[in-house]
């Protein structure tokens, strides 16, 4: 079996977070066409024991004491395996034991089994939980997540408004977007209502594309416009989005380096004309700037629904 802890690694999300493998790959409920790590191995949605929960809670208390001798900070312990992590059937024991370090606990599942109620309450022992909703219509939903047989949509939408329901720490939800599946108005649209009905609990939705290779090669991500567009779409229904697109940075002050503020603002958040010039106005800078970033390619200008909005232009 492969290593179980990992990092601490940076994430926007989590800060210095410590991972935590508890699933051998490539085991998953999902064969998700756009997965970093290649197509699933085996395919199930019965759950196993896989690593002793002791042995992940020495291993991580040996990690601790090797990064506190260097003063390195843990912000999160972090389930995030080689595959679907509440197919471990030690999973609620093994958080229960880390919680006695003191330390926050996060999760990242995609959602495919959350519609059993011993994982709702094994899930909702963690700090922090995301979950995956990539599309609520069955066939593009089957297209890029490729579930297990056994599988269905309307239990696992179920599933997560029950959770939200009963769930006390910080929610997020990702949704990954690809080009030419789940891009459209109606697909968004779609995702954007159900997210909805998880406010007040959530925290954040996450709106992503895939960065690095994917399982299949057809697969491409979304457009800035598509992007924009779900943002939009998300923000109208007054709910917290923010853009995973691969950068990282400060997008919550500025540094007093304008181009590096709306490109690290912008990678996050689309800002709309009169934001950016309240931002060049409290910099002292001109609009120069921006047609500096747009020339060069690392920003772009895109229109909705008669304003102009401002992008960082993805990789």
């Amino acid at each position: 079996m492969g290593k179980i802890i990992f990092g601490p690694v940076p994430s926007r999300r989590l800060g210095q977070s410590l991972g935590i493998n508890n699933i051998p790959p490539k085991i998953c409920s999902y064969s998700c066409v756009y997965c970093q790590l290649g197509r699933t191995f085996e395919l199930k949605v019965d759950r196993s024991a896989y690593y002793q929960p002791e042995r992940i809670a020495t291993e991580i208390e040996e990690r601790i004491r090797l990064l506190t001798n260097k003063n390195q900070k843990i912000d999160y312990l972090t389930f995030v395996p080689d595959g679907e992590p509440t197919l471990d059937l030690n999973l609620g024991k093994t958080i229960s034991l880390l919680k006695k370090l003191k330390l926050k606990i996060a999760v990242i599942t995609n959602s495919s089994l959350i519609s059993d109620e011993q994982i709702r309450q094994e899930l909702a022992l963690a700090d922090w939980v995301s979950v995956k909703i990539d599309s609520l219509v069955p066939n593009s939903w089957k297209k890029i997540n490729r579930p297990h047989g056994h599988l269905s949509l309307e239990k696992i939408s179920d599933g997560i408004l029950n959770f939200a329901q009963n769930f006390d720490g910080e929610l997020v939800t990702e949704t990954m977007i690809i080009n030419g599946i789940n891009d459209t108005f109606v697909e968004i649209e779609k995702v954007a209502a159900f997210i909805k009905r998880l406010i007040p609990v959530l925290k954040t939705s996450y709106l992503s594309i895939p960065t690095r290779p994917p399982a299949e090669k057809w697969v491409k991500p979304a457009t800035e416009e598509k992007l924009n567009l779900a943002y939009q779409i998300l923000t109208e229904k007054y709910i917290p989005v923010e853009l995973l697109t691969g950068y990282e940075g400060n997008a919550f002050g500025t540094t007093g380096q304008v181009e590096d503020d709306l490109l690290s603002i912008t990678s996050v958040h689309p800002m709309r004309e009169d934001a950016v010039r309240e931002l060049l106005d409290h910099a002292e800078a001109g609009w120069e700037q921006v047609e500096s970033l747009l020339q060069s390619g690392r920003l772009i200008e895109i229109e909705y629904r008669g304003n102009k909005f401002y992008m960082r232009k993805l990789k």
